[in-house]
């Protein structure tokens, strides 16, 4: 009897030191656990990026520790996207700042020569002046503002499928008054029943821009030519026209905002519209391309996935 008593007691002594060899145990892994998940989170919140590598191992930490480089690369990501977003911003700023300085100081100085002058026709002229340097002023600030609300997602692409005879209708109606100013023949080829999925809208303020582009370096009785081809993926819109081309070396910058070619700084425009349409293709997964040879012409192609 006495041994059995012994042997409970012994049984008694190593549960309850089982037990508070667990609770030991327990109490080190919450503290530890604790430990590790306030220095995560000091290190997420002074803007570090977690380090996934220094714990894989498949446990309650490890999968806590996972979840938390998931926030700690969604966190690094926005706030790259946010200073992506700031300079762009300062850059549109300042962009904008120095394209509206020349109209304004010219509408200026045309208001100062109409107040000391008496001659009926010179003050016309200067009139007429002021309101060229007004709507190109006014071209620029709707320009800015559809960059602005492209670039920020205000504006969204919506997709549907349209007739392309439709869009490229709006594009061409757009530029035909300054196309024949210069006596500019546009030839058009298309497949009338070609259905394509796109924004009809914005794909027509794409097309009008590179067409608009084409009219204003093409000289008097030129000519461009549209064509629509659709391939296994992509529907090809070219633009050929006749004018003065594109040097191989700038062909890659003709796309950035405000880049004007320098032999044309008299000819009227801001700079904007490749650009523009570019962003215009690029956010519905399209591109455009551009071929070009010294006298020879110059030829757009912007390609839409079909």
């Amino acid at each position: 009897m006495e041994i059995v008593c012994v042997l409970m007691v012994l049984l008694l002594t190593g549960i309850i030191f089982c037990l508070l060899w667990k609770n030991h145990c327990l109490k080190r892994d919450i503290y530890d656990f604790t430990e590790k998940l306030e220095i995560s989170l000091k290190e997420l919140l002074n803007g570090k990026k977690l380090d996934k590598a220094v714990y894989e191992q498949d446990d309650l930490w490890g999968r806590v520790y996972d979840k938390l480089c998931r926030i700690s690369d969604l966190y690094t990501h926005r706030n790259q996207e946010l200073y992506e977003e700031k300079e762009n911003l300062k850059e549109l700023v300042s962009d904008t700042s120095h394209q509206t300085k020349t109209p304004l100081a010219n509408i200026k100085l045309y208001q100062e020569l109409l107040s000391d002058e008496t001659n009926a026709s010179e003050s016309a002229e200067y009139l007429t002046r002021m309101g060229k340097q007004v709507d190109k002023l006014d071209f620029l600030l709707q320009s800015m503002v559809k960059i602005s609300r492209l670039e920020t997602g205000t504006i969204k692409i919506k997709k549907s499928e349209y007739p392309i005879a439709e869009t490229l209708a709006l594009a061409i109606g757009a530029v035909v008054p300054n196309a024949d100013q210069k006596n500019i023949q546009i030839h058009v080829t298309y497949d009338e029943t070609l259905r394509l999925e796109h924004d009809k809208k914005w794909t027509a303020e794409a097309v009008f821009n590179v067409l608009d582009n084409a009219v204003k370096y093409t000289a008097e009785n030129g000519k461009i030519c549209i064509s629509v081809c659709q391939g296994e993926i992509f529907t090809r819109i070219s633009i050929a026209d006749t004018g003065k081309g594109i040097p191989l070396e700038r062909q890659g910058t003709i796309f950035n905002r405000f880049y004007r070619e320098p032999e044309v700084h008299d000819t009227e425009g801001v700079g904007i519209g490749l650009y523009l349409a570019r962003k215009i293709i690029s956010m519905q997964n399209g591109y455009i391309k551009v071929e070009s040879e010294m006298g020879k012409g110059s030829t757009f192609h912007i390609c839409l996935p079909n």
